[in-house]
């Protein structure tokens, strides 16, 4: 392995990711989306493992829970968006970032705990891309640490359709979103009991299945292109008389060395 190559783990061919199912409920005009995640789990705690990332028990189960409701909206969102989303708290002081590309199918992830801004109270951003259109963002504020109930804030208030979260058992979570003349009543009033049987209690049609792979897709150019700005402003101050550095992915934590040989020549390249 050369110093300037990255020790992000490789996509595994042979992954046959992780499957979502989306059903919409006849005569309640509602969409159910759900997903057992205890593979994608396990996902993130490898690639955690092999970067030498550490993070608090506490941190780690608000991630899952934020991961899990990510990737259900994912799967009820159209396929040509890219999204990502930033939830900070403030109660523990931690931000969660995921970012998900309904194209290819991929989401990743990280929790910063580390020089993290203390604010007035707790928010939600969403940046939404598809292609041909500029950037959307949203902004909701929330309470309390529960990652879900973010999300639920953030469709109610900005998506302007709310939806509810039900973690059933261990690691199998459900999403209910409402639709256009959704049976409000019966809505508000679901419970994970209700959830648990609402195949035979309810008439659902499979819409689609989407399968999900954790990967981030960074690599050294990707890296390169973030720290050419302060390559270009002061070299010397960047690498601080070490011949590399070493930065983390913002998306996935990922470690990548880089050398001032190659980054030179990468800024050289750009240039022209």
């Amino acid at each position: 392995m050369s110093e300037n190559t990255t020790v992000s783990t490789p996509p595994n061919p042979a992954d046959a990711g992780h499957e979502i199912r989306t059903y919409f409920v006849r005569n309640r005009n509602a969409l159910v989306a759900r997903g057992f995640f205890s593979e994608l789990f396990v996902d993130y705690f490898l690639h955690a493992a092999g970067q030498r990332i550490r993070v608090a028990p506490e941190h780690a189960e608000m991630f899952k829970r934020a991961l899990a409701g990510f990737a259900l909206h994912l799967a009820s969102r159209p396929r040509n968006e890219t999204i990502g989303w930033t939830i900070h708290f403030q109660q523990p002081l931690v931000n969660l970032f995921l970012a998900g590309d309904n194209e290819d199918g991929f989401l990743t992830g990280r929790v910063l705990d580390e020089n993290v801004r203390d604010l007035p109270g707790n928010s939600f951003h969403a940046d939404i891309v598809r292609p041909g259109q500029p950037m959307r963002r949203s902004t909701v504020d929330f309470d309390g640490a529960d990652p879900l109930a973010a999300v639920e804030k953030f469709h109610a208030q900005s998506e302007q359709r709310p939806c509810r979260f039900f973690q059933l058992a261990g690691e199998d979570f459900v999403m209910v979103g409402e639709q256009p003349d959704c049976d409000k009543a019966w809505f508000d009033a679901l419970t994970p009991d209700a959830m648990r049987t609402i195949d035979t209690t309810e008439t659902l049609a499979l819409l689609e299945k989407r399968v999900y792979r954790w990967r981030c897709g960074c690599d050294q150019r990707r890296m390169m292109q973030v720290v050419a700005p302060a390559m270009m402003e002061n070299s010397d101050e960047l690498f601080g008389g070490e011949s590399k550095i070493e930065i983390r992915c913002p998306r996935c934590a990922a470690r990548h060395v880089l050398t001032r040989e190659s980054l030179e020549a990468f800024v050289a390249s750009e240039k022209k």
